[in-house]
């Protein structure tokens, strides 16, 4: 019998299965007219049909689509949802068919279950091509009934409880990963708050269980010194806002591992000088009290500049609502408070799944009630997934972007006659072209911010007002996509420029195959490429060429099919990690407008750019080399007016692959014995290789040290930045940027 992801937590904590009577008992308590029978088959049929089918744990396996249901029962679902709960797994683990649910249970649910059953599980380390359609099946499926994104959110949640049993480590990084990076974002991105929040919390204790267990332990110690504060400045914000005739409900938490783990990611600060460990929320009545209430806290305290935001007037694009301030409150204490009203505060936690409620005597999704409370559909933002998943296009680039769009960190902005524009954060005036009109984007030539002419590479603020300036016939220049963040800014880019970049990604390809060749002692003139062509059912070496510069084919890979019988020894020389420094091979790892063989490629010492950073050329003034530097490189600066030497480039699919680079960090360590080789341990134990150090700035308390270090992508350097961030003795960490 099938075999899945353990139910519940060992014998001794594992909570009893939620019987019968008790699972409708949850569902009438907030649907007095929920249809008993039908509960009452679905429970039945779910425990015969997988009968004595075991789970990791040993548990029955029935017990799993019970507490899927109990799961969404707290989230107050409607009936066919439980129902379609119950059944998830029937189909695919069971000789069910969905005829046989329809017969017994309805079209509804039978379309409910199918839905939920065709969402393939996204094994993200899988072979590229399968992940883009798993992906597409995936968003087109929950695009069209969220009822069955809530209940895969909910099979998820539980197999992450019950993680733990699943034996091999390889698989259940996988498991944790895949939800780190697709379900904790797709639960984001329709508000469901609590299920988000302890989705990161699962997979963060899997994937990198020593920061967890760090950051944890800094929690205790500040729980110990700092624990009594909550309550006490929960009652002085209590006593100032009863002072002006405002009641409301006020309490402190402590913020999660994981989101604490972010932030150390995001800034260049030790755990130490982090501000807001602690939030309090301010629940009040109505949307006027509000901003009364932001009243009082600013006149009582002095607020921290820039650690405003209003929600209530620009929702986010879950239809989040809240008003956010930091101050300096009690005991010197930096405070981060949201204000909202009760209505706002299902919402922040529940999402999508607030608006389920009775409306015209019938228990369901209230859509009246969704607008009323935010005025957006949250399932817009996977609806326009679907557009850059239709588009096609580079596998790897279309399984990110679909990730990109995802996440809900954004900025506002606004079009000449005042509509507002939500994107992703980072993004620029390409992208908001193109999320106004296609051919708005097709035909930009230039943009206006605030009225002021501006590159194209401007990041885009909150409150800037774009104007796009277009030309009379579409010009989409391939360095474009540089210039860009967003799926639907890329594909609609992307289709523009296959042809013209056909011909530099047959060089790209023919190169790292004559290098990978050359590596184990071949020579690709000396042999015939047909078994290649014939594997891959192409007919000219130009296509399999292609094939290999976008990434879809390695030149390992083309070296197994041609040297079938080759020496473990020359494979696995050919087939070695790389390091992509300067000079001639450099152009295996960058293309774009710069790249032609007329320039001498050089990496930027001051910014030490590595695979995923954005990056751009420099054309030095003699007009023979060309720098390649972030695009956030302090040292850019010097340059702004220089259009002429700007080129944009990009990193190639073979930068990413098996490649290592060397790049730097600045850390300030406490003047301690030993805390050098903690820092040491640490990035060695987060897979980086240091090449060199130096030690500056030596004082009596701290001193500054440079980690040159070998890393596979930004991504792996951002890893290594936060986990030195979580020792208590390192204060800060940042890389190099001129």
């Amino acid at each position: 019998m099938p075999t899945k992801a353990g139910s519940v937590t060992d014998a001794v904590k594992r909570p009893r299965m939620l019987r019968q009577y008790e699972l409708i008992d949850k569902v009438r308590s907030y649907d007095p007219m929920a249809d008993e029978a039908i509960l009452n088959r679905a429970y039945v049929y779910a425990m015969r049909m997988h009968g004595a089918q075991k789970r990791a744990s040993g548990d029955p396996y029935f017990a799993h689509p019970i507490e899927v249901a109990g799961i969404l029962t707290e989230y107050r679902l409607d009936t066919a949802t439980i129902v379609t709960a119950l059944l998830h797994d029937v189909i695919e683990d069971t000789p069910v068919t969905p005829d046989d649910i329809a017969h017994l249970f309805g079209a509804e649910i039978a379309e409910l279950v199918e839905g939920v059953t065709k969402l393939t599980k996204l094994e993200l380390n899988s072979e590229h091509t399968k992940q883009a359609e798993n992906l597409r099946k995936f968003i087109l499926a929950i695009s069209k009934d969220v009822r069955v994104l809530m209940v895969k959110l909910a099979d998820r949640l539980h197999n992450m409880r019950t993680l733990q049993y699943i034996k091999a480590p390889a698989k259940r990084e996988r498991i944790a990963r895949e939800t780190l990076d697709i379900y904790a974002p797709l639960a984001r991105s329709i508000g469901c708050h609590r299920i988000c929040t302890e989705l990161e919390e699962l997979a963060f204790e899997h994937l990198n269980p020593v920061a967890r267990n760090a950051i944890s332990r800094r929690l205790a110690t500040l729980r110990t010194e700092q624990g009594g504060a909550v309550d006490v400045v929960s009652r002085e914000i209590i006593a100032k806002l009863e002072a002006t005739g405002l009641s409301a409900r006020v309490f402190g938490r402590e913020k999660n591992a994981y989101s604490i783990w972010r932030k150390l990611q995001r800034k260049s600060i030790g755990f130490s000088q982090l501000s807001d460990i602690y939030a309090f929320r301010v629940i009040v009545s109505t949307e006027e009290e509000c901003y009364r209430a932001l009243g009082v806290v600013h006149m009582a305290w002095p607020s921290v500049p820039d650690r405003f935001k209003d929600y209530l007037s620009t929702p986010k694009r879950n239809n989040y609502r809240s008003l956010h301030t930091t101050v300096v409150g009690p005991k010197g204490l930096r405070i981060e408070m949201q204000i909202r009203t009760e209505d706002m505060d299902r919402v922040a936690e529940d999402g999508v799944a607030a608006h389920w409620r009775y409306k015209n005597q019938s228990y369901g999704f209230d859509a009246d009630h969704q607008a009323a409370a935010g005025g957006r559909d949250p399932l817009v933002n996977l609806r326009h997934l679907v557009q850059v998943l239709e588009h096609g296009g580079d596998v790897d680039e279309l399984v990110e972007h679909a990730k990109l769009e995802m996440y809900l960190d954004q900025v506002f902005v606004f079009t000449p006659k005042g509509k507002l524009v939500s994107l992703p954060s980072g993004a620029m005036p390409l992208d908001f072209a193109y999320a106004v009109h296609t051919d708005v984007g097709d035909t930009c030539i230039g943009v206006k911010i605030n009225g002021d002419l501006k590159p194209l590479r401007t990041a885009l603020v909150n409150g800037d007002v774009i104007e796009v300036i277009r030309g009379p016939k579409p010009v989409v220049p391939p360095d474009w996509r540089s210039l860009t963040v967003t799926g639907r800014a890329r594909s609609a880019i992307r289709r523009h420029i296959r042809q013209s970049e056909k011909e530099e990604l047959i060089r790209l390809g023919r190169a790292t195959v004559d290098q990978t060749f050359a590596r184990a002692d071949k020579s690709r003139s000396d042999v015939s490429l047909i078994p290649a062509l014939e594997r891959w059912g192409v007919t000219t070496e130009d296509e399999i060429f292609e094939l290999i510069g976008r990434g879809r084919v390695s030149p390992a890979q083309i070296l197994d099919v041609i040297f079938p019988g080759l020496k473990p020894a020359d494979r696995d020389a050919a087939t070695a990690v790389r390091k992509i420094e300067d000079g001639k091979g450099a152009r295996l790892y960058v293309r774009g407008s710069g790249v032609t063989s007329g320039f001498a490629l050089h990496f930027g010492d001051c910014c030490t750019p590595v695979p995923g950073d954005r990056i751009v050329g420099i054309v030095g003034e003699d007009q023979t080399r060309l720098t390649i530097h972030t695009i956030d490189c302090a040292n850019l600066a010097q340059f702004e007016d220089r259009e002429d030497l700007w080129r944009d480039l990009q990193w190639t699919p073979e930068a990413e692959r098996n490649t290592v680079t060397q790049s730097r960090l600045t850390a300030t360590i406490r003047n301690a014995p030993g805390v050098l080789g903690q820092a040491c341990t640490v990035i060695g134990d987060a897979g980086g290789n240091i090449v060199n150090l130096r030690m500056h700035r030596r004082q009596e308390d701290f001193f500054d040290v440079d980690f040159d270090v070998e890393v596979k992508d930004a991504k792996h350097m951002t890893h290594i930045a936060a986990a030195l961030r979580a020792n208590p003795s390192i204060e800060t960490v940042d890389r190099a940027k001129g």
